[in-house]
């Protein structure tokens, strides 16, 4: 999300309480507008296909479907999607633009690869009674979801928020008109129109992409010479989306806990009901993580590295990289702030809503301890956040793996103690990572000056 910032500055340089509520708003859209946006659309689906046929074993199988589709694709493509973001700033930096575009299309094409070849194996394998069709359709979406998480990322980094949120949303307006147009077709009519808002937004994608970086060649493969991308960074990204997935996974292929749905596809019913409510609430954490972690934090980041690079004195550096900790340190407090507000409203209102939704009361325990893991997740990618501006790659992943494997842990051991201690798995491996990389961060802060210049190549 960097260079989110500059906009969010222009919104503030008025100085009014409208503004700041319009910069939150910004910052709130630009971070969670894309998959709100696609828990909608498939949501949307889901509710309109069931209201017009009454097929509700259908609509499940459709819904647990996209998930898997969702899930598969991002960890399949998560090795790429930090280390090609990396590799675009360190082109762009240098000034060939031209090198972009031709080693995109070679990440697409590797990405296209992996995920059709799963997407085939399940075609083929998986889903023996269900239609050719609907097998082909779903291989399809997963490919061309996989190639969505690699555009969306580069078009991030071109600052191309407010049409990435466009665009998701003509995306996933098509799926859900397509979807309901193709309704008489069952779930290969469902799937069809997911596919083709999938496949209209990649092209919208693509035209940005292109029109952005023109260049001689059609593909490259510079970017997987082993000199040209960070092996920590592919480790970050694949250890992420896999933890993120994690305690979803296990409570799915658990038989006490989960029911089969489609072929091999399986849900949790129990789970997964309140882990989509938890994430929902999230989005005001967000807002407060790009907006403060994006503006002043980054503004002292860059004031530090300009003095630094600028030969200034060392109180000049020491009062940028004391403001550089503070703003941090507020940022982080801020999302601790307004997540534990936007929990306890949500706790309060829990069987209330779950009341609306026609979901019993007795997941309200879980709803809660799920809100206050999905929050504790903001905080994560706010310490995250900050390690990558400071270029710890290396301490990221090794977060980053802790966050999994005690996620991993810790929702193994829930499972085997029982239903009133589900949710907290996920929320203690969160909670881990949050304490390990908060009392990490406050070492790599205290030694910031002696790193800048003590670790440094000896010139000549």
């Amino acid at each position: 999300m960097a260079g989110i910032g500059f906009e969010l500055r222009r919104i503030l340089q008025r100085g009014t309480l409208l503004s700041l509520l319009a910069a939150y708003g910004y910052a709130g859209v630009i971070g969670s507008g894309p998959w709100v946006l696609s828990i909608l659309g498939v949501f949307a689906v889901g509710v309109l296909a069931a209201a017009t046929t009454g097929a509700v074993a259908q609509v499940a199988q459709f819904q647990v479907a996209v998930t898997y589709l969702i899930a598969a694709s991002l960890i399949l493509t998560g090795p790429w999607q930090l280390s090609f973001t990396r590799f675009v700033a360190d082109r762009l930096f240098e000034g060939r633009n031209d090198a972009v575009l031709p080693n995109f299309q070679a990440v697409l094409l590797v990405v296209t690869w992996s995920c059709g070849l799963l997407g085939l194996a399940l075609a083929l394998f998986g889903f023996p009674q269900q239609p050719l069709a609907f097998r082909l359709l779903f291989a399809a979406a997963l490919v061309l979801l996989g190639n969505i998480w690699i555009a969306t990322i580069l078009l991030s980094g071109l600052k191309q928020y407010k049409a990435i949120v466009a665009l998701y949303a003509i995306g996933y307006g098509v799926s859900v008109l397509a979807a309901l147009a193709l309704n008489a077709w069952g779930l290969i009519g469902l799937m069809a129109g997911f596919a083709l808002g999938q496949a209209v937004l990649l092209a919208g994608m693509l035209g940005l992409i292109i029109r952005e970086f023109p260049a001689d060649r059609f593909m490259a493969f510079e970017f997987f010479r082993r000199d040209r991308h960070f092996k920590s960074l592919m480790l970050a990204g694949a250890a992420y989306n896999l933890g993120i997935w994690l305690d979803k996974l296990m409570f799915w292929f658990t038989p006490a806990t989960s029911q089969a749905v489609i072929g091999p596809l399986r849900a949790s019913l129990i789970y997964d009901l309140p882990i989509f409510l938890a994430y929902l609430s999230i989005i005001p954490g967000m807002a407060v993580f790009l907006l403060r972690l994006e503006t002043d934090f980054v503004d002292h980041y860059d004031a530090y590295c300009n003095a630094v690079r600028g030969g200034g004195s060392l109180a000049t550096i020491e009062r940028h990289r004391n403001g550089m900790v503070e703003s941090a340190r507020l940022g982080l407090f801020e999302i601790v702030k307004i997540q534990a507000i936007a929990a306890l409203l949500v706790i309060a209102a829990g069987e209330t809503l779950l009341a609306w939704l026609g979901i019993s009361p007795l997941y309200a325990p879980l709803l809660a301890i799920m809100v206050v893991g999905a929050g504790l997740q903001v905080l994560l990618l706010g310490v995250l956040n900050v390690l990558y501006y400071l270029d710890r790659r290396r301490l990221a992943a090794a977060l980053v793996l802790l966050f999994a494997a005690a996620n991993g842990l810790l929702t193994w051991a829930t499972l085997a103690l029982g239903p009133e201690y589900f949710g907290y798995g996920y929320a203690g491996g969160v909670l881990i990572a949050c304490v390990a990389g908060l009392v990490a961060l406050d070492r790599v802060f205290e030694r910031l000056e002696y790193e800048t210049f003590m670790l440094q190549p000896a010139a000549g």
